[in-house]
């Protein structure tokens, strides 16, 4: 027995095209503050703002494909990509802090002076607010739709933020000190920032394919729903929970006296599988009736059936 109801996610992708907008708005102007300061470390801020960028249209795919209804080949929905959309974005990520330690590497070695660092610095200030306002967008409507490729998303613009502090920082210090290698420096910390973002991204979307079980909090308010069902002498076993984008799946089997007909058993389902649903919005619930008297209805435990040696058939008289 199955019911599910997918809700529309068409409109997310209107944050995606927010987020799109964000990266080449804040490119111009990152791009523009290096050029004018000659600083390394802006120039490592340009660059994950390439990222921002690769990722916002990775999402924007991902978030078109997931909300396409299911069809004959994809059953349960599409709504796996958005893991695809992630890992992308935290191995793009990784790769841009790469970047940032190529360049301040021969910056390192042989330093060199800033130039208009004031008017660099308030440019790149600016793409930083559009980064913060826009992340913050992100994060609140990645929670709110329980979408992973948002709150990616959200996260990477996030990083992008401290980085951007951070630079801003190690510029001015520069300017106050006339130490010339704080700028590399800076870059090189501002990139272990990202690889250590970029790790958490990647390690969720590879959870999220695995088909992670629900976070235990979830998973307690499952038992908590079928608490008052035990204690009424219904039993349940075999429950199993995963994660596919922001779709919940549950199955479980109800065991139930001998004696019940199949339409009481029918009810009794259709009772969890609404009590489950209220508790845990977006969810798919499959159940299994058995009954308590047979033997085979605990050779089902786990996720393989027990093999038992089949019952020969009534010897011919």
């Amino acid at each position: 027995m199955t019911h599910s109801h997918p809700s529309d996610r068409k409109y997310l992708t209107r944050f995606a095209w927010l987020s799109i907008g964000a990266a080449v708005l804040t490119i111009i102007l990152k791009v523009t503050a290096y050029l004018l300061t000659g600083s390394i470390g802006l120039l490592s801020d340009a660059l994950e703002s390439l990222v921002n960028l690769a990722g916002a249209l990775m999402a924007l795919t991902m978030l078109t494909i997931a909300a396409r209804p299911a069809d004959e080949d994809h059953a349960y929905g599409h709504s796996k990509a958005e893991y695809f959309s992630s890992g992308v974005e935290g191995t793009l990520i990784l790769i841009a802090a790469v970047s940032i330690i190529i360049a301040a590497i021969p910056r390192l070695i042989t330093p060199k002076p800033l130039e208009q660092v004031g008017l660099g610095l308030g440019v790149s200030m600016a793409a930083s607010v559009i980064n913060l306002i826009v992340a913050l967008i992100l994060l609140r409507a990645g929670k709110q739709n329980n979408s992973i490729t948002l709150t990616a998303n959200a996260h990477h613009l996030l990083t992008d933020v401290w980085t951007s502090v951070g630079v801003l920082l190690g510029v001015g210090i520069v300017v106050l000190t006339g130490w010339q290698r704080l700028d590399p420096i800076m870059a090189f910390i501002v990139a272990g920032n990202i690889i250590w973002s970029g790790f958490r991204i990647v390690r969720e979307s590879a959870l999220g394919l695995m088909d992670t079980a629900l976070p235990a909090e979830e998973q307690e308010t499952l038992r908590k729903v079928l608490e008052p069902y035990v204690e009424k002498g219904i039993q349940y076993h075999a429950l199993r929970t995963r994660q596919s984008g922001a779709r919940r799946f549950a199955s479980l089997h109800i065991l139930v006296p001998d004696k019940w007909t199949v339409q009481r058993g029918h009810r009794l389902l259709e009772d969890i599988e609404a009590d489950i649903r209220r508790a845990l919005p977006s969810i798919t619930v499959f159940t299994h009736l058995e009954p308590l008297g047979d033997p085979t209805s605990w050779d089902d435990l786990k996720l393989d059936r027990i093999e038992t040696d089949p019952v020969p058939p009534p010897e011919k008289k």
